[in-house]
């Protein structure tokens, strides 16, 4: 195979790989694959990496194909059963590897174009499954690759059909062959994103909305829907995928509030859940408003805050405050509200579940030493309710709360003695036990905040006050570049709240500090730049819709009507006084000006000319060393034309090169152009190097000639 030859294959094939883990990066960069196929599809792309590039010799053959492929049908159904328990997991394990097996074996033209597909088919899926900054990253990359692997194919394809006819190629050598596809592939697809992006904010959005109903643009997290098992919040956290981001309208200090999500009141010794509750349905107002507090509520005192909340990453229903919500203003028709204070959007919810609210931030006062009223009877039969217990957990709640006279310093002191006397950690126990709570309490001594605040519940309980646990976020990360707080579910948190007379329900959190809180390092700004950037695709890209646009169009009109008034005032005032200015750098710089002037005007005029004498001289001092290639020959040929054109001899567009010599007028001349031309057709159409130093002589001569 000529080297051009192996140069356009080579090419062809590294698109090709590029263009398939170009869609396998968006399918994974979605958070849909688990770390096994994502580590099986990388895998199998890089051993293909290494073949395409020489790096690896070995050919996998039909025959262990066919065995790898049986036994992993076979494994499909154990698959199904015992490790994924789910049909559209297992399938997707599936599809992948038998994806990597033909990445693998692909040899003829109809296994690149299956591989093509397979490609096309992973970043239609990233469309339904993602609708994050990194998915238009993967497409860009996905356009990149391939208009790469279209333009290679053809220039393969031609070479394929002139091999056929024994015919050969004179083209670019190899060795520049590849940079030069690149840079045209990359200028294409540059061209193709310049061309469409004015579009892109010219036109709203229609997609997204149907594409909505074919796949859920978040994943499922537990426990913000009416159950909770101890341990899944503990996994949730070491998840760092933002679930929520916040805008504070009217808080000059940092915001550091919980967002309550879920409150649940029923405990059966391994999970916490909530028995079925319609709820009241709360009709929101033509504008969008929900009035949640009553007036007792809207009449404390105390500080309010207005905030706004964009749900995003979580696939759930469930509204999440910071402290007492009063208004709402959301886009649904309606809004629920369970017994357990829990809200969740009713029927109706728009594209995307965003919301503002104005809430009662809670400033904690000391309450009286004596309890002042009495808990409500039904307060009492739901929230004191408890499965059997290890005995030795009544009996630790009582030696905690000990001597204390009010609920509220009950709760205080079993609180307290939780923070100071357990410790804190993500990991889980590597077996399950039959008692967690007890196993938490009396053996192992740590734990994450699931174990904290259903210890503390479970606790206030046997000593007769009424609590239940709450789900949702604490705090959040202020992103200084948006301004936004920036809500991972890495933040998931559970805490507790306590009915005390004369109070109501109160919040309790008895989950220490982590000793391993993340700092803020390079890496955690760089994470900030990415959550900016990636709040701007959602904000700009995903959720553009008319309103959008008619406001960006506003916000142009009001700069460019700015820019002129600003400009022609400009322009009345300061004429003069640049002027003047301007006079007195001129001269004070005019010989470097002018110098500068000259040197630009050379560099344009001559610099082409330069440059290709630059390239000659290259390549002459390549043919003279034996290493001319068949480009060399076409650059030597024109440098032929340009002598004999000198000396009054232009070839015409329909003479052949042999007939063009023969053309000459002078012997001499005539003479030395025919032994030129067969050097040079040697050269180009034969491959022979030895030929170059022949024609550099051939030229020498060529200049002595009067």
């Amino acid at each position: 195979m000529p080297r051009s030859a192996a140069a356009v294959e080579k090419f062809f094939q590294l698109s090709l790989l590029g263009l398939v883990a170009s869609g396998f990066l968006a399918v994974a960069g979605s958070g849909y694959l688990d770390l096994a196929t994502t580590s099986l599809t990388a895998a199998g792309l890089l051993l293909r990496a290494a073949l395409a590039t020489g790096l690896l010799r070995f050919e996998i053959s039909e025959r262990t194909v066919t065995i790898l492929t049986i036994a992993y049908i076979g494994f499909y159904p154990l698959d199904y059963q015992f490790f994924s328990a789910d049909f559209l997991t297992a399938t997707v394990h599936l599809v992948f590897f038998l994806a990597v097996i033909k990445i693998l074996t692909a040899k003829t033209n109809r296994d690149y174009l299956y591989t093509a597909v397979i490609a096309l088919l992973e970043l239609l899926a990233a469309a339904l499954l993602s609708i994050q900054l990194n998915f238009f990253l993967f497409l860009g990359s996905f356009l990149l690759f391939a208009i790469a692997t279209l333009t290679s194919g053809e220039i393969r394809r031609a070479i394929e059909a002139v091999d056929r006819r024994a015919g050969q190629i004179a083209r670019t050598p190899s060795r520049r062959l590849g940079p030069r596809l690149a840079g045209l592939t990359t200028l294409v697809t540059l061209g193709v994103l310049a061309l469409t992006s004015g579009l892109f904010f010219l036109l709203p959005r229609t997609a997204n909305a149907a594409l909505r109903q074919l796949a859920s643009r978040g994943y499922y997290l537990p426990g913000f829907s009416g159950q909770v098992t101890l341990g899944q919040i503990g996994e949730i956290k070491t998840r760092s995928t933002a679930v929520m981001h916040v805008r504070v309208y009217n808080n000059s200090g940092r915001l550091n509030a919980k967002w309550r999500g879920a409150a649940l009141s029923d405990f059966d010794g391994r999970k916490w859940f909530n028995n079925a509750d319609p709820g009241e349905r709360l009709q929101v107002g033509r504008d969008g408003r929900v009035i949640l507090a009553d007036d007792t509520q809207r009449r404390r005192r105390g500080k309010r805050v207005a905030y706004r909340v964009d749900l995003q990453g979580i696939d759930t229903a469930v509204l999440f405050f910071a402290g007492v919500p009063e208004v709402l203003n959301l886009a649904a028709t309606s809004v629920v509200r369970t017994q357990q204070d829990n809200y969740r959007v009713g029927l109706g919810s728009s594209d995307g579940v965003r919301y503002d609210v104005y809430s009662f931030l809670d400033e904690e006062t000391p309450p009286a030493s004596l309890d002042v009223g009495a808990v409500p009877p039904a307060i009492r039969a739901r929230y004191l309710q408890l499965p059997p217990l290890d005995p030795r957990i009544p009996a630790l709640a009582a030696a905690m709360a000990g001597g204390q006279l009010s609920a509220f310093d009950r709760a205080k002191a079993i609180e307290g003695h939780l923070q100071r006397d357990y410790g804190y950690t993500l990991e889980l126990p590597k077996t399950p036990v039959p008692d967690p709570l007890a196993y938490f309490l009396f053996s192992r001594r740590k734990g994450h905040c699931e174990y904290f605040a259903s210890a503390m519940a479970v606790m206030l309980r046997s000593i007769g006050i009424p609590s239940r646990m709450v789900t949702g976020f604490q705090s959040g990360t202020l992103n200084p570049i948006t301004e936004l707080y920036v809500i991972r579910a890495s933040d998931a948190h559970t805490w507790v709240e306590a009915y005390l007379p004369g109070r109501g329900w109160t919040t309790f959190d008895p989950t220490p500090a982590d000793p391993n809180a993340s700092v803020h390092s390079f890496w955690a700004s760089l994470v900030m730049y990415a959550d900016a950037a990636d709040t701007f695709w959602q904000e700009w890209v995903v959720s553009y819709d008319l309103g959008r646009q008619l406001a960006l169009a506003d916000k142009m009109e009001q700069s460019s009507r700015k820019f002129k008034i600003d400009w022609f005032t400009w322009n009345g005032e300061s004429a003069s006084r640049w002027q003047w200015q301007a006079r007195a750098w001129m001269q004070q710089h005019l010989a470097k000006t002018l110098l500068a002037f000259a040197l630009v005007l050379g560099a344009i005029l001559l610099g082409p000319r330069a440059w290709r004498s630059l390239r000659l001289n290259q390549r002459v001092r390549r043919a003279k060393k034996g290493r001319a290639s068949i480009a060399d020959a076409t650059l030597l040929y024109s440098r032929f034309l340009e002598l004999l054109q000198a000396r009054g001899y232009s070839k015409p567009p329909w003479f052949t090169p042999t007939e063009f010599a023969r053309s000459v007028r002078n012997p001499q001349i005539a003479a030395i152009s025919l032994q030129f031309v067969d050097a040079y057709q040697e050269l180009r159409f034969g491959g022979k190097a030895a030929a170059a130093p022949r024609l550099l002589i051939l030229l020498e001569e060529l200049k002595r000639q009067g």
